[in-house]
């Protein structure tokens, strides 16, 4: 009885988390509450008596995904930090249409 509240309690926190994730102006907040999402799956999977399947989602869903979103979401800020800087050196260049 108390597992299928809790479940029912995981579903409704992974559907705000998941709202959260589409409606967030940040990527970053996005990135967290995607991976939220995933934890709480593996809990709810770990209620329904999947062990195997709740580490793999932990560990996979949760875990690797996100620092792969948070790794990805560095290298293109970088990237545009990057970007910016060359067209504040050259102001010219973007007037000229060079690369």
């Amino acid at each position: 009885m108390w597992t299928d509240v809790a479940i029912i309690i995981a579903g409704l926190v992974m559907l705000a988390a998941g709202i959260g994730a589409i409606v967030a102006k940040s990527l970053l907040v996005s990135i967290i509450l995607a991976g939220g999402v995933s934890l709480v799956a593996s809990l709810v999977f770990l209620l329904i008596g999947a062990p195997d399947v709740a580490m793999t989602e932990a560990a996979i869903g949760s875990g690797l995904t996100t620092v792969v979103f948070l790794y990805a979401l560095a290298r293109s800020k970088q990237a545009d930090k990057e970007d910016s800087d060359e067209s504040a050196e050259h102001p010219d260049a973007e007037k000229a249409g060079a690369p």
